[in-house]
């Protein structure tokens, strides 16, 4: 049958009679199409609702204590203002001094040793698969021996993992959700976002920027940035840093002396963390079990990455002694143990093998070189800032220089800074209501790049 045949009524339609058609080089004349016939009625025109887009939700509630966190962490919101930067100034040479992470490469003794142990992967002799979740023995004993010989700290004591940060979760796991904590003021943010996630705080209290069942220890220049332990209520965990994250402070043999005495008057547990004990300059403690008794109060946990530049290779370790009970007299190295053998497969074969060069006599002179630059670095920045009038503080026993900023917002000063020198550096208050009106300076960089962050200071600043 011919189209023609199909249809019955024709409607003729031409090719200029609506500007909905498209225009084309056929002929304007007149075409004739031929539709079946229907019976004529009234055509009503509907207006449909736009089709909303439906997004599906599963009947899974959010953990609520994900809610109380405020912003983004710390690190990750100063990167996206940065690349915010960038993209406002995209030929500008931007220098960060702001994220604490290591820049020099590697020492070659201990890269080789984990080339070493990759290489070996490829053979049968040296394929190893699942190692030990507390981590290689070797390792182990190296680190008892390099670090705790004169503490009574064994082998058994320390677990080998894939950095203290992560530690320091896996522990409030092990602490639960019913415990109260105490932390510097100023800290290391890691403590508390990880406190809030566990449930163990209250909301965010806006008005004096803390979070409620919190206990903040405000450490100042007043009091030398350790705590004043008669003004702290008693709470089951004490997250202490030293030497200091941000504000590079380091505590003394008295102090620490005080804090073990107080965590023991209290039956408190200290977590200590140790990330930075190798820039010590002063006769400080290098680890919390110099001090007496600390074995029955104390967990340390420290780290590779800010030693030997193993940010991105991971590996630290933590010490918990069986001589830490809990109140019913269970060890909590064993409770640890349980959840590192849950939530761990243990760390990197590879990432051991370069530990356990770090701790041989190479890799010590090595690792201490590394350190020493980063050490430099500080005095060039301590004295830049210096010499503009700025109070400032820590750079002798940490990598960090903490500077006073006196009736001015951190945040508006890291954005006039990074606005007006291209330099990224972090605000205080990111580490707690007590770091208010400082910044912190970094000296993990190139030396150029830290010589020329500081040529941009003066010229700010002078």
């Amino acid at each position: 049958m011919s189209i023609s045949q199909s249809f019955a009524t024709s409607i003729s339609i031409s090719s200029s009679s609506s500007a909905f058609f498209v225009p084309t080089n056929f002929s304007s004349r007149v075409q004739t199409v031929q539709f079946p016939a229907k019976p004529i009625g009234l055509c009503k025109c509907v207006a449909m609702p736009q089709e909303q887009e439906t997004v599906f939700k599963t009947k899974v509630s959010r953990n609520a204590n994900m809610g109380k966190l405020q912003a983004g962490y710390l690190f990750p919101e100063i990167a996206r203002r940065r690349n915010a930067h960038l993209l406002k100034y995209p030929d500008a040479k931007v220098i960060s001094l702001g994220i604490g992470d290591t820049t020099e490469p590697i020492p070659e003794v201990i890269t080789s040793a984990m080339a070493k142990r990759s290489h070996a992967l490829s053979t049968r002799e040296g394929y190893s698969g699942y190692g030990a979740e507390q981590g290689e023995k070797p390792l182990r004993a190296a680190i008892a021996s390099t670090f705790y010989s004169d503490f009574g700290i064994e082998d058994d004591d320390i677990f080998v993992s894939d950095g203290a940060k992560c530690d320091i979760s896996r522990l409030q796991v092990v602490f639960g959700s019913n415990v109260t904590m105490a932390v510097q003021d100023p800290s290391y943010p890691a403590y508390v976002d990880s406190s809030v996630i566990m449930g163990q705080t209250g909301e965010f209290q806006k008005d004096v920027e803390k979070y409620g069942k919190i206990e903040y220890m405000r450490c100042t220049p007043e009091n030398g940035f350790f705590p004043d332990l008669s003004t702290v209520s008693r709470t089951d965990i004490i997250f202490f840093c030293s030497p200091n994250n941000p504000t590079g402070s380091a505590a003394t043999r008295e102090q620490l002396t005080q804090l073990v005495e107080f965590a023991k008057n209290n039956g408190s547990i200290i977590v200590y963390d140790t990330a930075y004990a190798l820039y010590m300059s002063d006769d400080n403690p290098r680890s919390i079990f110099e001090i007496p008794g600390a074995k029955e109060v104390a967990i340390e946990t420290s780290s590779f990455s800010k030693y030997a530049g193993f940010t991105g290779v991971r590996l630290g370790w933590t010490v918990v002694p069986k001589q830490l009970l809990f109140s019913d007299g269970f060890p909590v190295a064993k409770d640890f143990n349980r959840i590192v053998c849950t939530c761990f497969n243990g760390a990197s074969n590879i990432a051991q093998a370069g530990a356990l060069a770090c701790l041989s006599p190479e890799g010590l002179k090595a690792m201490y070189e590394v350190i020493g630059f980063y050490k430099e670095n500080t005095d060039i920045i301590v004295e830049t800032f210096n010499s503009l009038g700025f109070k400032v503080y820590g750079g002798k026993n940490a990598p960090y220089v903490w500077v006073h900023f006196p009736g001015q917002s951190s945040w508006d000063v890291f954005s006039e800074i990074l606005e007006k020198t291209h330099v990224v550096t972090t605000p205080g208050s990111g580490f707690g209501p007590g770091g208010e009106g400082f910044i912190r300076v970094s000296a993990f960089g190139h030396r150029e790049n830290v010589l020329e962050a500081c040529r941009r200071f003066k010229q700010l600043y002078k």
